[in-house]
């Protein structure tokens, strides 16, 4: 005798979207007092999006700084009105109705930070209805991934530098990311500064750099060339405007991994990442590309190229989730700043244990929300 087919759950429908603008101060060891926002000087602001059901299930989202005012004003003005009545688990008709209502030529900026934050918060509240983490919902590989530390800020000098790199190895992590391409040595002091990390923490331990899109073609090779032999596990982002031509000739000239994408709009922009065979690892970050639901097509397209995913762009609590439950995901970035924003707005964030961070077996985010945090670090007006 056959079986009844299961009974389809009631339909969930979204009821409103709530957007603001936050702000906060953090304290990187070695330099309290010296940095502002909570990385970078501009990174003082973010976005934070509160999806709510007729039901009373909500979920949350979250962006970075960039345009975070017209940010709010797209989730409030042209996606609430377009996407409420609709459930949030059918993210795919939702994704379908935004490109071709709000965004039929694949821009990226404001729609795609917009996108992300509603995005992440549909899973939340997917995975809250099935009782599942957001991670098992993308495809529940594993419970547990690795984390390597953005620890190098540019604030610190030489000594401060080696110094706080022995630090984090000391606190369990064997994967470290400095920055490069700031400092007013150029691409000589950047080399100086990696090799001072690497005679500080050993060859046993990984080292990232990372560029934020800052270099032009020869000083990226000047650099590449000048540190080959530290066995660096990837250089970020080297070059201006993630040029995948540039890229490419750049990967074709060093033995140094590339990776890049974090900061990349839509599955398109990635794609070109990997058609020109610019990358070693492609970096989807959920807060920025359109939400868990592009990552994980990202994810697919460089698993189809036995490309490894990696998270860049910070925002660990949200991307861990990309991480654990996508069968190329590999490592989380555990950026120092954002890790302190994450600390400040939910009260159970999890932190990594010997360098691994595992997804808490809550449903959805798995992250429980201070609310009176979240009135104290909003942005008024």
């Amino acid at each position: 005798m056959t079986e009844p087919a299961p009974a389809r759950s009631a339909p969930v429908r979204i009821a409103d979207i709530r957007a603001s603008i936050h702000t906060t101060a953090i304290a990187i060891p070695l330099l309290e007092g010296k940095v502002a926002g909570y990385g970078r000087e501009e990174q003082k602001e973010f976005v934070f999006c509160e999806v709510e059901t007729e039901q009373g299930v909500s979920g949350f989202g979250l962006t970075g700084h960039f345009l975070a005012r017209s940010v709010v004003e797209a989730l409030h003005g042209y996606f609430l009105p377009l996407v409420k009545g609709m459930d949030p688990r059918d993210v795919e008709p939702i994704h379908h109705k935004v490109w071709w209502k709000l965004n039929p030529r694949a821009m990226t900026g404001v729609i795609s930070s917009a996108l992300s934050c509603l995005d992440i918060a549909c899973w939340d509240i997917a995975g809250k209805l099935a009782g599942r983490t957001v991670a098992e919902l993308l495809g529940g590989h594993r419970r547990q991934v690795p984390a390597y530390v953005t620890f190098g800020f540019p604030q610190y000098d030489r000594e401060q530098l080696a110094e706080a790199a022995r630090l984090h190895v000391e606190r369990g992590f064997t994967a470290l990311k400095l920055v490069v391409a700031v400092d007013k040595g150029g691409w000589r002091e950047d080399a100086r500064r990696v090799r001072a990390v690497r005679d500080a923490v050993g060859p046993d331990i990984d080292l990232m750099i990372d560029a934020n899109y800052l270099f032009n073609p020869v000083e990226a090779k000047m650099l590449c060339r000048e540190i080959e032999e530290l066995n660096i596990t990837w250089f970020e982002e080297p070059l201006h405007q993630n040029d995948a031509r540039a890229l490419a000739d750049l990967r074709a000239h060093t033995r140094i991994p590339l990776a890049a994408g974090q900061m990349e709009g839509h599955r398109w922009r990635l794609r070109e990442l990997v058609d020109r065979q610019a990358v070693d690892i492609l970096q989807p970050n959920c807060c920025f590309c359109g939400g868990y639901t592009e990552a994980r097509k990202a994810a697919h397209l460089a698993q189809a190229y036995n490309l490894p995913i990696a998270n860049g762009g910070g925002w660990p609590l949200f991307n861990m989730h990309t991480m654990a439950g996508l069968m190329n995901g590999w490592i989380v970035e555990w950026h120092l700043g954002m890790v302190q924003v994450g600390e400040i707005l939910f009260t159970d964030a999890p932190a990594p244990e010997e360098g691994m961070l595992t997804i808490p077996d809550r449903p959805g985010l798995g992250l429980t929300l201070d609310r009176d945090a979240l009135e104290e670090t909003r942005i008024k007006g």
